[in-house]
């Protein structure tokens, strides 16, 4: 051809054609993990299942792509589906295809983390106590706690596996070797050990540093090991602090590790592989310490979590998970579906006490963190407000909070530096650094959010304080010519008052999936609680080896505490179905605190079941709850129908449906009637009425047996129970009834609280209710 005939105007038009063709191929090749949920997995051949699964994929890939190349994971025992790398119009695809409930992009999760078993069982069995002669063991619990997490640290004593017996029959998991990692790091205590590598884009080698291995490189998940079920260890401390014996709620029990998680998160696909796996291996109970953040609300279908746990549960295992860090805002509570037993996080008796001593003489500022100040500890230090110290540059408010860039260093350099702090600021980390790289020689942070929350701050001298405090050391430094202070190391205050408290950090109801079911379930230490952990020589104080514990927070520490305790109700009632722990550990909770009062938040307000859902467990009482509230397949299958899934993806999500169709009457209204052990009810109106069903069984060791009803109402709200007493015999040992609710007072808007009890005079099972009215 010759181009000396061609237009420059033509010839630019086809470089442009081409470079857009060229460009829309690119965006067409683009491919990233995808999830492919297929619902319950088919009694088939689980090699025919895979098959299948690939014959699927190839549908819509390009003629001459392998399917296996693509192929990331396959789900085949305890649901069907599988995760692959696609391009959107590829996903699109499988979406309209028969079989399909649902495709999603592999999302990322995270853990939850920001002296408890003895709090828990001494100092809380303030209602209902069993038969100490009649309880077992948690030291003879053989039952089998998987735990979705970062891994483990095997060479813990928590994990040694001295006077156990051969592993269960039942089990039928492996040790799977890696990096690090070799068969014999299991033993009859660590019985199974499972990891997901991945080399998928987002993930660098960085944050896969050693992923082709269970070993744990960041401590989460040894430590939920060994608060679920670690070995009694005596002599167990955090350098000093926390010192006395660190044990596992349920120390019988034998643990497998699924690691799912890395330094970046926690995979979908990973999440998913790991229940899947978990349901094969034989597994008892699961505890899942991580979550998605409260900012992103996956439908059921299309969340990781919800759908594992659901057929996780269909397979009669427990799983019991953490209800995220994002408090004390509203409706911040994520892991809510019904099938889910959600865990809060409150404080224990024991606070780590950091003071401030200014000069003068004058009395010591209280104050909190984990430090092992080297400071002297008479006030010989220069103290300044960070407002005062600020560069020409900045405001004085943003000095005040000592945000980044804002200081004038040789105003900082060699004193102690106050700054207020908030939830909206940078974190205390980077506040830190920025004050350590001016040469400041210490810190006292001032707020009021993180009140009974010690944050741990090692080798730098920093203490926090709350902002009436912070109020009078500014009045010191002001009225001072050359104000002196010190900063003392942290010391351990056991029987603190009150405890528990709900921790700051908690996420708290109402769930915004589901505003006619109760959420958080349950509430259970997490803060500074003392576990295992991995070694590591960061904040290590001079002169000391690295420890083998750590004082970590979180609702990932609540959650390990609450399987526990459900590993020992199992051992003790191996035939209850996973809802009928759940009932047990939430009606005989406690809502009062070690001064018999009332709980209350960290900000002092009284704890609601928004906060701490039926209240704190308390393990021995749920050894023997008198009744349970539990759920068949059918309720859930009617639960799903409410939500809003019709009858041909619920028979998809579920292979045991047996014709079962949605009502025509499925309204999100009638999740009320869930038979769960709280009741939830929204959007009532004056004078309106509404009718709630729930259905209780005896499980205590008398056939014949009569209970009644007590209603605890708020005014303008009438409550009934129909019938207010309930005679159970060998032939009636499930009974139903009636709870009534009228609207009386218009003036009576929001939320309002109460409880429902039935006793027999030996057993006292509590529900706690909510009704909010409409806007």
């Amino acid at each position: 051809m010759d181009f000396s005939k061609v237009s420059s105007k033509w010839l630019l038009f086809c470089f442009l054609l081409l470079l857009v063709v060229e460009t829309k191929g690119e965006n067409e090749e683009k491919r990233q993990v995808y999830v492919v949920y297929m619902g319950a997995a088919p009694s088939d051949s689980k090699d025919f299942l895979r098959e299948s699964h690939l014959q699927l994929l190839g549908s819509v890939l390009r003629r001459g792509e392998k399917a296996e190349n693509t192929l990331v994971r396959n789900y085949k025992h305890g649901f069907s589906g599988f995760a692959a790398r696609l391009s959107e119009a590829e996903a699109s695809a499988l979406r309209r295809k028969p079989g399909v409930v649902s495709v999603f992009v592999d999302p990322v999760y995270k853990p939850h983390t920001t002296r408890s078993w003895d709090f828990l069982q001494q100092s809380l069995v303030i209602d209902s106590t069993p038969n100490s002669d009649s309880v077992p063991s948690a030291a003879t619990a053989d039952t089998i706690i998987g735990l979705l997490d970062t891994g483990v640290w095997p060479e813990s004593q928590s994990f040694s596996d001295n006077g156990f017996g051969p592993v269960p029959s039942r089990w039928k998991g492996i040790c799977m070797e890696g990096s690090d990692f070799n068969s014999s790091n299991c033993n009859k205590k660590l019985i199974g050990a499972r990891y997901y590598a991945t080399d998928e884009a987002p993930f660098t080698p960085t944050a896969l540093s050693n992923a082709n291995s269970v070993r744990d490189e960041q401590g989460h998940g040894t430590h939920t090991a060994s608060t679920a079920a670690g070995n009694s260890i005596t002599g167990a401390s955090y350098y000093g602090l926390a010192s006395g014996t660190a044990k596992g709620g349920s120390t019988g029990s034998r643990i497998a590790m699924y690691r799912v998680c890395s330094s970046f998160g926690c995979p979908g696909s990973q999440i998913l592989a790991g229940f899947d796996d978990a349901v094969a291996d034989g597994v008892d109970l699961l505890s899942v310490s991580l979550g998605a953040s409260a900012y992103y609300r996956p439908d059921f279908s299309e969340d990781p979590i919800a759908i594992g746990a659901f057929h996780a549960v269909a397979k009669g295992i427990t799983v019991v998970c953490s209800a995220g860090n994002d408090g004390p805002t509203a409706s911040s509570v994520v892991n809510a579906a019904p099938w889910i037993l959600t865990v809060a996080a409150t404080t224990i008796d024991r606070f780590f006490e950091s003071d401030i001593l200014l000069g003068g003489n004058r009395s010591a500022i209280k104050g909190k963190a984990i430090n092992f100040s080297t400071l002297d500890k008479s006030p010989n230090y220069p103290i300044i407000d960070g407002g005062s110290a600020k560069s020409n540059s900045s405001d004085v408010t943003s000095a005040s909070h000592c945000e980044p860039g804002t200081l004038d260093g040789s105003k900082v350099k060699g004193k102690i530096v106050v700054c207020m702090h908030s939830q909206s600021d940078s974190t205390k980390t980077i506040k830190l650094q920025g004050l350590q790289d001016l040469g400041a020689f210490g810190t006292v942070f001032a707020n009021d959010m993180e009140n009974y929350v010690a944050s741990s701050y090692n080798n730098f001298p920093v203490s926090e304080i709350i902002v009436q405090a912070a109020n009078d050391v500014f009045t010191y430094i002001n009225s001072t010519k050359n104000p002196v202070a010190t900063i003392l190391p942290t010391i351990t205050v056991t029987n603190f008052k009150p405890a528990p408290v709900v921790a700051y950090f908690s996420s708290r109801g109402p769930s915004g999936q589901t505003r006619n079911l109760l959420k958080p379930d349950i509430a259970a230490p997490g803060v500074n609680i003392l576990a295992s952990w991995i070694p590591t020589s960061t904040g290590v104080p001079k002169g000391q080896k690295p420890s083998s514990f750590n004082l970590v927070s979180g609702t990932s520490m609540a959650c390990p505490h609450v399987a526990g305790a459900a590993a020992t109700i199992k051992a003790w009632n191996p035939t209850w179905s996973p809802f009928a722990i759940r009932s047990a550990i939430m009606t005989t909770a406690t809502q009062v605190n070690s001064d018999k009062a009332p709980l209350t938040t960290a900000s002092g307000s009284a704890a609601t079941p928004y906060d701490i859902g039926s209240g704190e467990v308390v393990p021995t009482a749920a050894l023997q709850p008198g009744l349970v509230y539990d759920l068949t397949t059918r309720d859930l299958l009617l639960f799903l129908c409410n939500y809003g899934y019709n009858s041909s993806k619920i028979s998809l999500i579920s292979n045991n449906t047996n014709g079962f169709s949605c009502p025509s009457n499925s309204s999100t209204e009638l999740i009320s009637n869930l038979n769960y052990p709280s009741i939830a009810v929204s959007g009532m109106k004056q004078n309106e009425i509404r009718t709630v069903n729930r259905v209780v069984t005896n499980v205590g060791s008398q056939d014949e047996t009569v209970y009644t009803a007590t209603v605890n109402s708020p005014a303008g709200l009438d409550v009934k129970v129909v019938p207010n007493k309930l005679k159970f015999s060998k032939s009636y040992k499930s009974l139903g009834f009636q709870v009534v609710f009228t609207m009386k007072n218009s003036s009576s808007q929001g939320d309002l609280f109460g409880s429902i009890t039935w006793s027999d005079g030996t057993h006292t099972v509590r529900s706690p209710f909510v009704v909010a009215t409409a806007n």
